[in-house]
């Protein structure tokens, strides 16, 4: 496995794990946004832009939604419906 797979592995991971904890914090919201910036660098390197500017536009949105939470105010959950 080469260092750009790696970083690919890296970044997909970071997506998967902080998206599912975005829930716990806002912060978590932020960490999703990063990775998919990262997620987005990976697909320019690699040579799939369209994947590249997908995970682009979803870190804009995940940044933008960061920015929207009020710090200490969690996303809505299943259990404060």
């Amino acid at each position: 496995m080469d260092r750009l797979t790696l970083f690919g592995l890296f970044a997909v991971t970071a997506m998967l794990v902080t998206y599912a904890l975005e829930h716990r914090s806002h912060w978590y919201v932020l960490g999703f946004a990063v990775a998919c910036a990262l997620g987005s660098v990976y697909g320019f390197l690699q040579g799939a832009w369209p994947f590249g500017l997908v995970e682009g536009i979803w870190a804009l949105v995940a940044l933008r939604k960061w920015w929207l939470i009020p710090a200490g105010h969690l996303p809505l959950t299943e259990k404060s419906k």
